[in-house]
């Protein structure tokens, strides 16, 4: 078979996954092992791969989708911890009194406590709490759900303290071989993984800086009684002022902290800063803006259900400030856990893991439980429970409703992930091939050549796309987009940031977050409409990341120590 035809078989999973998730409309759950299937059959046939190294990453694959079903319970477990607390009725009190002007809500409810959410939660999480937030604050439902879907952007790379990197970038990348080539040349992975992840910090809060302008034009024009563009616009000096106050602790916490904390760090200070100066009436429009009265609202904008947060019964009210407490911790858990040294090493002690599984050497997988997300989370989870004197009723049924709701993303990354690591170690294989990415890299970087660049972004949404997910785009495509990188003599640490900036955007018309939005408030079944205005804000942060980084690769030629070509 002539490599031209092996590329295209290379590709034949990711192009399946679309036509059976978008153009059959297939649920993951059922796609997702039909595609796991062909992958493992194309490795062991047409890549010539033994059996048991496609087993051994699968088993592999099985050990990262542990990592990440652990981060995923520990993000819910919290939330639900503070639904049954009152913290978040709280939450949505604190939020009511700032300001009656229905943009400014948008900007700090929508954008910022947004943020936030994805910040230490991820995983579509933002526009599941967000919406049913705004709709008990008043706003149509189909507003609330446009506008919980366009914080799927900028704070989506680093969510859920920083998986879609840590586990996404790390996971989909050749670590051990890359890490070879970088101590040959005097650099190590650290310092190459930090070159990515401070490129898609800073990429992203160069184009967040008018997302949060672009989110209030569009509630304007879309959801307002004028139907008005210009009502939007109004609130600019405000909306640029609410995004400074995010991106600039964003991108230096992407920085000089880590991955694990841009979007929380920035949410905070954003919400620190915000909230009084909105108080103060700093920078607003002289003129207040709201919704037509409801009476007059079109069917397509009213959810099936009426939210109403209550207050739990029997039990007294958490205050604010007790309601935020357990956030505050976590970001001080994590920032403790990941600069001091000794505790580090601490919970890194605790580790399960697997070394060339099978025998198959370079095919490793480990789990830290303690050290990872989810197990802070869940030490979070413990003092919540003291703070807001909860009964143990209350914490078993916050328990219950996660582990119901694990149970649906653990089936389709059960078989997403091995997919994905038979994928990446399909380079060892008996008729010398290279691995799959890297025939798909030679495939497009021959097709389109020196501009593939700007089109990098777009490959990265078009996986979140498919998938649903930032965290499993990064997974599938990271490796590939640095290939495409080295075949193009380019910056490869600005590819993989561009496709990690990109899938983050892709997140923005993500089926499955439109769809856990939705049933949030009652809309299921109109997911089309939502898609039809979330498409704006996707093609202008795909063009603005397609620009920005052939701007870096041509215009400042900016390198990293894996330049070759």
């Amino acid at each position: 078979m002539n490599q031209t035809l092996l590329s295209i078989l290379a590709f034949v999973p990711l192009v399946l996954a679309g036509v059976l998730l978008i153009g059959f409309r297939w649920p993951a759950k059922y796609a997702m092992p039909v595609i796991f299937l062909l992958t493992a059959l194309i490795g062991l046939t047409a890549w010539d791969m033994s059996f048991n190294r496609v087993l051994a990453s699968s088993l592999q694959g099985l050990l990262l989708t542990a990592a990440i079903l652990w981060i995923i319970f520990g993000a819910i477990l919290l939330l639900n911890t503070l639904k049954h607390s009152g913290g978040i009725t709280a939450i949505r009190h604190g939020f009511a009194g700032i300001t009656p002007d229905r943009r400014i809500q948008a900007l700090i409810v929508a954008w910022l406590f947004g943020c936030f959410i994805e910040g230490a939660s991820g995983f579509g999480t933002p526009a599941a709490v967000a919406a049913p937030l705004l709709v008990a604050l008043g706003f149509p439902a189909l507003a609330a759900v446009v506008l919980g879907m366009m914080v799927q952007s900028t704070p989506v790379s680093f969510g859920a303290v920083g998986t879609p990197i840590l586990v996404g970038v790390a996971g989909g990348l050749d670590k051990v071989g890359m890490s070879e080539q970088l101590l040959a040349l005097n650099s190590n992975w650290e310092v190459f993984f930090h070159l990515i992840y401070s490129r898609v910090a800073i990429t992203h809060g160069l184009i967040g800086m008018l997302m949060p302008l672009l989110m209030v034009m569009i509630m304007t024009r879309f959801f307002g009684k004028n139907k008005s563009w210009k009502e939007g616009l109004a609130v600019a000096p405000f909306a640029i002022f609410t995004a400074l106050c995010f991106s600039l602790p964003y991108m230096a916490a992407g920085v000089f902290l880590g991955p694990e904390f841009p979007s929380m760090i920035g949410a905070m200070v954003g919400l620190a800063i915000v909230v009084p100066a909105a108080k103060a009436g700093f920078l607003l429009p002289k003129q207040t803006w709201d919704f037509a009265e409801a009476k007059d609202w079109p069917a397509e904008w009213m959810g099936k259900i009426e939210m109403k947060i209550e207050d739990v019964a029997g039990k007294s009210p958490v205050s604010v400030p007790m309601a935020w407490a357990p956030y505050l911790l976590l970001a001080v858990f994590l920032v403790a856990s990941r600069i001091f040294p000794e505790l580090k090493a601490a919970l890194i002690a605790v580790s399960f893991g697997w070394t060339d599984i099978l025998g198959e050497t370079g095919v490793s997988g480990s789990l830290q439980p303690l050290y990872l997300p989810g197990g802070i989370l869940c030490m979070v989870v413990i003092v919540t429970c003291f703070l807001h004197r909860m009964r143990f009723s209350e914490l078993k049924a916050a328990v219950s409703e996660s582990s119901r709701t694990l149970l649906g993303a653990g089936f389709v990354l059960i078989f997403t992930i091995p997919m994905v690591r038979i994928l990446i170690n399909s380079g060892v294989n008996g008729s010398d091939l290279v691995s799959m990415p890297v025939a798909m890299a030679q495939l497009v970087a021959n097709g389109v050549g020196d501009v593939y660049p700007f089109f990098a972004p777009a490959v990265g949404a078009l996986g979140a796309f498919i998938a649903g997910s930032n965290t499993v785009s990064n997974l599938m495509l990271s490796q590939f987009q640095f290939n495409t990188a080295g075949l193009l003599g380019v910056s490869g640490a600005m590819m993989v940031a561009a496709q990690s900036v990109g899938a983050a955007a892709g997140n923005m018309i993500a089926i499955h977050n439109v769809v856990a939005a939705s049933a949030t408030v009652g809309l299921l079944g109109r997911e089309g409409i939502t898609l039809r205005k979330t498409m704006l804000p996707t093609l202008y942060y795909l063009l603005a990341a397609g620009s920005l980084t052939m701007l870096a690769m041509y215009g400042m030629a900016i390198s990293d120590p894996l330049m070759v070509g």
